[in-house]
């Protein structure tokens, strides 16, 4: 993932967790928000001087200087507060954003792992870790932090998205697959979702490339193994090709089956909501948000067009719930 990506989806978390009675410390994330970096320095520069002790502010200074491309400076800035007892995951983040911005790529990997010694669980430093075994080319290392990502601290989006995009270069489509349309549920409208989407509908006609669907998949593991069973025993539905209407067809054909054979012995939050949208009308709407536009836009328009109602529906009800992954559904052993 790109440095800005990664400085865009920082700074949402930073504001959203603005202290009501910080006053330069709003007046600095307003600036911030309009890119205005030179005023958020001085202000965070100016608040400092009468509240040393201040890490949020110091936070903020690091983060202003990042996206003010003045890398050593952030490092300076909030390296102390790394090396501190206060410390938290804002803190370890930002630094290696600046580290890795000036190729500091040994002072990240320590970084990291002391980050993990201190926050065993944290989503976001597994993430950012991987991406640096990314950058380093150490695409095996990269793919485990993200998979330990997910697995200890499951509704954080970004280890889903890189997962499923590392996925999607190796043979092994189903995991792609279904970390990709998990990322969509957690971060349904961002600037990568569209990315996703595309990534899913590739991913979906490579899969089925091969008339055996089961070769090259980790068949060793059990839930891969079902999920790929009821999978087959619909493909013929894209026999005349992989589009939004026949994978919608497919999953609703694997739902029924899934709730018939597998979901006691696999609880998985996924096909709960595919089943949770196929009860109340919604499946194929959901179906055309993920696949439509990324298969052929004019196409998509079209569809919201003729079932306006449908589709105004399920967006109403996708941005009036939130997504959730229940600890403990963990199969990729």
């Amino acid at each position: 993932m790109s440095r800005i990506l990664l400085a865009l989806i920082f700074i949402i978390t930073l504001c959203s967790q603005v202290n009501a009675q910080d006053t330069p410390g709003k007046t600095a994330k307003a600036f911030i928000r309009k890119g205005d970096y030179n005023n958020a320095i001085l202000v965070l520069n100016r608040a400092i001087l009468n509240d040393s002790e201040n890490i949020e502010l110091k936070k903020d200074l690091a983060f202003a200087y990042y996206m003010q491309r003045e890398f050593q400076k952030s490092i300076n800035t909030i390296k102390p507060v790394v090396d501190s007892r206060d410390a938290d995951v804002q803190s370890y983040q930002i630094l290696g954003m600046a580290y890795k911005a000036v190729d500091e790529n040994k002072e990240a990997e320590r970084m990291y792992k002391a980050a993990l010694r201190k926050f065993p669980e944290s989503g976001v430093i597994y993430n950012d870790y991987g991406e640096l075994q990314w950058i380093r080319n150490d695409f095996s290392a990269a793919s485990k932090l993200w998979l330990r990502g997910i697995q200890t601290d499951q509704n954080y989006p970004g280890n889903y998205y890189n997962a499923a995009r590392y996925y999607y270069m190796t043979e092994d489509k189903v995991w792609g697959l279904l970390y990709g349309e998990i990322f969509l549920n957690l971060e349904s409208y961002s600037r990568r979702t569209p990315e996703i989407k595309g990534m899913l509908v590739e991913g979906y006609k490579k899969l089925f490339s091969d008339n055996d669907i089961t070769k090259n998949q980790d068949n060793r593991n059990e839930f891969v193994k079902a999920y790929l069973n009821i999978i087959k025993t619909h493909s013929q539905v894209v026999d005349r090709g992989v589009t939004p209407d026949a994978l919608s067809a497919l999953r609703t054909r694997f739902i029924l089956s899934w709730y018939q054979k597998q979901s006691t012995d696999f609880p998985f939050r996924l096909f709960d909501y595919h089943k949770q949208l196929a009860k109340a009308g919604l499946f194929d709407a959901y179906n055309q948000w993920i696949f439509g536009a990324a298969s052929n836009l004019s196409t998509f328009q079209q569809w919201t067009t003729t079932h306006s109602e449908e589709y105004n529906k399920f967006t109403t009800f996708q941005k009036s719930r939130v997504y959730k992954v229940p600890e403990g559904q963990w199969y990729n052993k």
